[in-house]
């Protein structure tokens, strides 16, 4: 898709998105319905929106949170199924677009480099680069929207396997999946054991000749219908912007409350989900593949919807083996046990790697700002930077629930300063008591490798970042906006 408007050098507007993903088509929106005054555009360095739902193109690419949270507010989720793919995802994204009118304030190709504030205009100066043209210009603005998600799109994660070079099979990265792979009775290795392998062995199993999970330490995976009954039975009986609402709210407290079940009583949890997993599994041993060493939700919890992942172990055209790797060799994968997996084709889903604000550089008056020397005031904002808004989404729910909020706080924020009569809104760090908490609150190695280029959490609000719906709602729908930490000008 080309953009719809070229970018010229030294234009204006009093908003400047970055990124055409979930977070910034909802931020657009959000201002389309809120701040309806107030013009904005969108840079997105690729050639279509959708980030990472247009990004990513595995086998069986979708949502593992439902989407009546994953989607929007104020657009309704239509389709029957819970957890969507890509391509359905991809559609509903513009769809809203075109309900908006948010289409034609878009620009492709145009990555962000860096965000320069001046505070003698108030302004922010973002120098973009055109990934075609290689030609660069700059675009004013008085608030940026930084919507860039947080990962790496050029490059995932993968560690160094030994002798990774010795395979002659074929070996791939999810992000950089081959158009033209053929599966057809293949015997393929996955490697890793969270959202994206979890995905991916279902979908292949029936094609391949054979799929076999390899992982290190297992997951939690839980079954779930991708047919909402009661979600039927509310379409069928309310209007259907009420089904959304109230099916919504069902699903954010039922979230709510497993999560919170899994904290609480993590030992009386942990069984229930084992043996959950057990019966799914039928005659194939849960033990060691779906029993891990931590406690419910210390790492995000992969869901399997109607059980597929299951079910494809149980029709024995996937297996799992739960071990470390020793090394590669030409033929596939030697484990430590001395056990060797031969493979056609190895595929490495072994993470990502975390990219903070799409890795730009940021001054204010010409001198460079170290993000991991900041802290992020109310989820939404950092330390002593201006006008500046993220989005940092839930890893315990539906990223888009966060980003919502963010999106109706940022429309309360700039209806008040424009009450008032304000430029600027900065938070600012004076309360020496307050100590660095990292931001994510998961043991996921693609945190632990990405905790000195992230900014950090406070351990008081509004400087600590609750991981609660709940809470957040109060804070950023309820509480006032001059709450004295943030300084408006």
């Amino acid at each position: 898709m080309e953009g719809n408007k070229s970018m010229e050098t030294g234009s204006y507007y009093d908003v400047l998105i970055i990124g055409a993903g979930l977070s910034g088509i909802g931020a657009a929106c959000h201002l389309k319905r809120k701040s309806p005054g107030r013009t904005y555009h969108i840079l997105e360095s690729r050639s279509n929106l959708g980030g990472t739902w247009d990004l990513f193109k595995y086998p069986g690419i979708r949502s593992d949170s439902d989407m009546y949270t994953f989607g929007y507010s104020f657009k309704t989720w239509d389709k029957p199924k819970s957890f969507a793919d890509a391509p359905s995802i991809l559609k509903y994204l513009q769809e809203a677009t075109e309900e908006y009118k948010v289409k034609d304030n878009i620009s492709y190709n145009q990555k962000a480099i860096s965000y320069s504030f001046n505070t003698s205009n108030n302004q922010w100066s973002v120098r973009a680069l055109n990934t075609n043209t290689k030609k660069e210009s700059t675009i004013n603005c008085k608030f940026l929207f930084n919507c860039s998600g947080y990962y790496n799109y050029d490059e995932g994660y993968t560690p160094e396997f030994k002798g990774l070079d010795d395979f002659q099979g074929i070996f791939i990265h999810p992000q950089k999946w081959p158009k033209d792979l053929i599966l057809s009775n293949k015997q393929v290795v996955v490697i890793g054991s969270g959202a994206t392998a979890v995905t991916i062995v279902p979908e292949i199993a029936q094609k391949v000749g054979h799929v076999t999970l390899l992982q290190r330490s297992p997951t939690y995976v839980g079954a779930l219908p991708n047919k909402d009954k009661v979600a039927r039975f509310l379409k069928f009986l309310l209007p259907k912007k009420l089904a959304h609402k109230v099916i919504r709210t069902k699903n954010i407290l039922l979230d709510i409350a497993f999560f919170n079940a899994c904290r609480k009583w993590p030992n009386t949890m942990k069984k229930y989900i084992i043996k959950k997993a057990q019966t799914e599994l039928g005659d194939y041993p849960v033990n060691p593949h779906f029993t891990p060493n931590y406690n419910p939700w210390e790492q995000r919890f992969c869901l399997a919807p109607d059980g597929d992942l299951f079910k494809a172990i149980r029709s024995g055209k996937a297996s799992v083996e739960t071990e470390k790797i020793s090394h590669f060799y030409n033929k596939g994968v030697a484990l430590e046990s001395g056990k060797n997996l031969e493979a056609d084709i190895i595929i490495s889903a072994t993470g990502l790697k975390i990219l903070p604000l799409g890795g730009v550089k940021i001054l204010v008056d010409n001198q460079t700002i170290d993000l991991s020397q900041l802290y992020v005031y109310k989820g939404c904002m950092l330390s002593s930077l201006p006008n500046l808004f993220l989005f940092v989404g839930y890893t315990n729910a539906s990223w888009t629930l966060k980003s919502d909020l963010t999106s109706e706080y940022i429309a309360r924020v700039l209806g008040y300063m424009n009450k008032k009569g304000l430029n600027t809104i900065c938070p600012m760090l004076k309360d020496s008591t307050i100590k660095p908490i990292p931001l994510l609150n998961l043991n996921s190695g693609y945190i632990h490798r990405a905790k000195n280029i992230l900014p950090n959490q406070g351990n008081k609000v509004p400087w600590r970042v609750y991981q609660n719906y709940i809470l957040d709602y109060k804070m950023l729908r309820i509480d006032k906006i001059n709450d004295g930490i943030a300084v408006f000008k």
